[in-house]
């Protein structure tokens, strides 16, 4: 399953060789916020700074990979014991059960494809950060695209919660 992290530790990886890279010709000030408008308030250069789009990845790669390893370890529905031929009373609690074992991996997977596209989605921010030239005008497509990307992100994810609730449905049936 862990070959399914590999997207998004190769995209770690050149996300920040691509900062490393342009941080030399960088302006004393970076962007520190974009909005709609383009970029909207600036920081001096500082590494933090600069690396803020390589650094936030970082983490959430670090919260997605954690999720999915224990997404893939909950013990699943249909490995509870059934008393009586019942569905489990635990299926009724706060925690939120894969149907199966399958499902669990699934949903691990879905995880790290998500992080994979958000890390996908970074790239036009990187590209605004890293100019070398100080200008708060940005292509209109930049932001559309980081959103369009992150909504994206989602399908994996609304797929996996899909196929879980048929096989939940079918468990509960039988």
């Amino acid at each position: 399953m862990w070959v399914w992290l590999a997207p998004s530790l190769l995209m770690l990886c050149g996300m920040a060789a691509w900062g490393a890279l342009r941080y030399p010709y960088l302006p004393g000030r970076v962007p520190s916020h974009v909005g709609p408008g383009g970029v909207d308030a600036w920081t001096d250069k500082t590494l933090l700074a600069a690396f803020v789009p390589v650094l936030v990845y970082a983490g959430l790669t670090a919260a997605l990979a954690g999720s999915a390893a224990l997404s893939a370890r909950i013990t699943p529905l249909d490995e509870l014991a059934r008393p009586q031929g019942r569905w489990p009373a635990v299926a009724n609690s706060l925690t939120n059960r894969p149907a199966s074992a399958t499902s669990a991996r699934r949903t691990a997977r879905a995880l790290l494809m998500m992080n994979a596209l958000y890390g996908v989605a970074l790239v036009p921010l990187c590209w605004v950060q890293w100019r070398t030239a100080e200008t708060a005008a940005i292509p209109g497509w930049v932001l559309p695209a980081t959103l369009a990307l992150l909504v994206l992100g989602l399908v994996p994810l609304g797929d996996a919660w899909r196929r879980d609730a048929a096989e939940k449905k079918a468990l509960k049936a039988a």
